[in-house]
């Protein structure tokens, strides 16, 4: 499984309408309507990275109200992946 943010910038008038559809969108695990640069934030998923551009492409893009959007792939880390801070040399 695959997982990706959508940030949406939608019409004005119609964040409600895009908001409405993409919960009602099986690839939409959750979504908020946010405040600054995007008006919506959706995190979907998919079985492969094809399934989610398609998705993305096909049904988030072709929504008559969206202007734009910026997709953010969540990237996958082992469970035993820990962040090892080391003292930055010049």
């Amino acid at each position: 499984m695959r997982e990706a943010f959508v940030c949406i910038n939608a019409s004005p008038d119609s964040i409600d309408k895009v908001f409405t559809e993409l919960k009602a969108c099986k690839e939409v695990k959750e979504a908020f309507r946010v405040y600054g640069i995007y008006d919506i934030i959706a995190k979907v998923s998919g079985e492969s990275i094809e399934d989610l551009s398609k998705f993305i492409g096909t049904r988030i893009k072709r929504l008559d109200e969206v202007q734009t959007t910026l997709s953010m792939l969540i990237s996958e880390l082992p469970n035993d992946f820990t962040w090892k801070s080391e003292p930055l040399t010049v």
